[in-house]
């Protein structure tokens, strides 16, 4: 079976966290998008449809794929796959006749007549409304995602899934000595080269804990159920209430049913709640997000110049790769922060957007031009986890640099007027 997962306008309203990668290497439950996505399908051999923008940098990020290239997609079976997909792994998806995928009127997925369409990423909207216009329908279940939020609220119940279809972790260790148990012993998967020291708690009453390979806890923390720490990752004495921990990750202080995308540190003391992390980030020692209104009222966030309304009571922040906090930040109930943002601290809360390659200092919003530095400082960070800051990551990020600069320049003026107007 042949994939090609494709990337729709949706797309844009998952930014920050899919301004740096394909929506399809997002982050939900213990795995990507992708990686739930080919479990589901069964795909041999995958190509992908992204953003222009960001056709190099997939590339580069995923070698073996075919990324807006539709050499053989001219002959079936081929099924095309929304890249905000989120399939649930419980259940099947007929492949045995073309058909369009969907969940409300979205689509999920398309099986293909075999050989009776030509794709190209110019085509490829048109291509999908003539599918979904000539072929039958069948729901699919499962959920798109729409915006950022969307991969947090969605994060336990794709955990779930994940340790009953052992996704991660197939051959478990027993619980190690000293380590105190909360629930069920069999809703606890740890994987026999994780570490996992006397005096840890886990709780797993209200879901699965899943202990990934080569991943450290260490003495004093407290894990609840359902929770996810992914290989190499180190839990530093801290209390994670449910969510995601990404690769290689430095966890302390306590963090609540969030997902940090891999690589990230939060090693000192803290509140993380209801947020996204994405990939590079560190959070400065006392690094504060609130999650939570003072009147317990909906979250509002602005995405692509519009105010939304989440609809929810509880929601942190979302943070773009490589941006960073200073000690004792404090970070607004529904913030927003590109890639390469800095908050220094100021005494009170900050912005709520703060747009990529943007640093928050003495109350002010600045753009950020010291990009040698920037990457410099990226390089040092990368190589302390074993990774190499690339030609490619360069390319992409002065691109990147260049492409939000009217975006970044406008919100600076709006900044400075209201600042100005305060002052006045």
């Amino acid at each position: 079976m042949r994939i090609c997962i494709f990337e729709d306008a949706g797309c844009m309203n998952l930014e920050p966290l899919a301004l740096t990668r394909p929506a399809f290497d997002l982050r939900c439950g213990a795995l990507t998008l992708l990686e739930r996505q080919l479990r589901q399908v069964g795909a041999v051999e995958v190509a992908a449809f992204v953003r222009p923008f960001l056709a190099d940098f997939c590339r580069f990020l995923h070698p073996e794929m075919r990324v807006n290239d539709a050499t053989g997609l001219d002959h079936g079976p081929v099924v095309l796959v929304n890249a905000r997909w989120l399939p649930d792994l419980g259940e099947s998806i007929p492949m045995d006749s073309p058909a369009v995928g969907m969940i409300d009127d979205e689509i999920t997925c398309v099986v293909l007549p075999d050989g009776a369409v030509e794709l190209s990423p110019e085509s490829l909207l048109w291509r999908l409304e003539e599918c979904k216009q000539t072929l039958p329908h069948r729901e699919t279940g499962g959920a798109l995602m729409a915006y950022p939020w969307d991969l947090v609220e969605h994060n336990a119940e794709a955990l779930r899934q994940d340790f009953v279809h052992r996704s991660i972790v197939p051959e478990a260790a027993s619980l190690p000595a000293g380590v105190s148990l909360v629930g069920a012993a069999d809703s606890v998967r740890i994987d026999p080269s994780a570490h996992i020291e006397p005096m840890v708690l886990i709780d797993a009453s209200k879901g699965p804990v899943l202990i990934d390979r080569g991943a450290v806890v260490q003495a004093f923390s407290r894990l609840e159920g359902p929770c996810y720490v992914g290989p190499d990752s180190h839990i530093l004495g801290a209390k994670l209430r449910g969510g995601s921990i990404g690769p290689n990750c430095r966890i302390g202080g306590e963090v609540e049913v969030s997902v940090v995308y891999g690589h990230a540190n939060k090693a000192h003391d803290g509140f993380l709640g209801h947020s996204y992390v994405g990939e590079w980030v560190n959070l400065g020692a006392g690094t504060q997000v609130s999650d939570l209104r003072t009147d317990y009222g909906a979250v509002s966030f602005r995405i692509a110049g519009r105010t939304i309304d989440s609809g929810l009571m509880k929601v942190g922040a979302f943070l773009g790769d490589h941006a960073k906090t200073s000690i004792n930040a404090q970070l607004n109930t529904g913030t927003i922060v590109g890639p390469f943002g800095q908050l220094l601290t100021n005494g009170g809360l900050m912005p709520r957007l703060v747009p990529a390659f943007c640093r928050v200092g003495h109350g002010r919003l600045q753009e950020r031009t010291d990009l040698r530095e920037l990457f410099e400082t990226a390089s040092v960070v990368m190589g302390r986890r074993k990774q190499r800051w690339a030609e490619a990551h360069a390319e992409f990020f002065l691109a990147l640099y260049e492409q939000t600069e009217e975006e970044r320049r406008q919100m600076i003026r709006e900044a400075e007027q209201r600042r100005l107007r305060r002052v006045v």
